[in-house]
């Protein structure tokens, strides 16, 4: 069931995955999260894919966030793998870290407490990072994502109530 308060806000999604890219494996998260997204009213802005890595994840944020107002999510990356680098690509661009986000996200199961997901913002686009795996990605949003329209319009400086 929609959320009205996401009604009308727009969302992009990233998988970053070496597999997803080489075509042998399925954007299972990716699909999991477009549908999560769209079921609580949100309108799917963009979907791309990249590479596991520092830069490409850096690039493909930096590209997706600039002039857009809206929720970004990532998916894949976010572990204890060597290629496992899209933290440290996200940080790259963040202006405002929001820890909170990935804390609470985090919670949601003990394979949660092994991520290293980080979350927040740049210009009016809040960023977070999901697990790689279709359940862990949707579990963690689902942890925040009655926060996250709230968060928006604090963002792009509308009325809030609090």
């Amino acid at each position: 069931m929609a959320d009205q308060e996401a009604a009308g806000l727009a969302a992009k999604v990233l998988t970053v995955s070496d597999g997803v890219i080489a075509g042998t494996r399925q954007d299972g998260s990716g699909e999991a999260l477009v549908e999560l997204l769209a079921g609580e009213g949100y309108r799917l802005a963009d979907r791309r894919a990249v590479e596991d890595g520092v830069e490409s994840v850096r690039d493909a944020l930096s590209d997706m966030s600039d002039g857009f107002a809206g929720l970004i999510v990532t998916t894949g990356g976010t572990g204890f793998g060597p290629r496992d680098l899209t933290p440290e690509g996200t940080a790259a661009v963040l202006e405002r870290r929001a820890d909170g986000l990935a804390e609470a996200a985090r919670l949601v199961s003990p394979f949660g407490r092994l991520s290293r997901a980080i979350a927040g913002t740049r210009g009016t686009a809040l960023i977070v990072n999901l697990p790689g795996s279709p359940k862990g990605s949707v579990e963690c949003l689902g942890a925040v994502l009655d926060a996250i329209p709230h968060a928006l319009r604090l963002l792009a400086d509308q009325p809030t109530e609090h």
